[in-house]
């Protein structure tokens, strides 16, 4: 069993790889520990990390979804005072 890198556990996540390196800096999932190979440092991914990675995604709340809907929630018209109209002339009966 080869361990994956963090770009093809992202692909296997379904992921882009810049999404789940910003969800590890945030410190929003656990990612395994580096490993200095070279001059780099390279996070080695099992399968047991990319399932644990997999059921905490759909627990972590996406920023851009919120977002879009605090907006929207935000454009709904307030409700107002209710204002009395006014009241047209009675019609004079000939």
């Amino acid at each position: 069993m080869s361990p994956y890198s963090t770009r093809e556990a992202a692909r296997k996540l379904g992921l882009p790889s810049t999404t789940l390196a910003q969800y590890i800096e945030a410190k929003k999932i656990p990612a395994p520990d580096p490993v200095k190979i070279g001059p780099a440092n390279v996070r080695a991914w099992t399968k047991e990390d990319i399932e644990r990675v997999r059921e905490l995604l759909p627990k972590i709340a996406n920023g851009r979804k919120t977002r879009w809907k605090k907006q929207k929630a935000a454009k709904q018209p307030q409700p107002r005072a209710a204002v009395p109209h006014k009241r047209s002339k009675p019609k004079k009966k000939s």
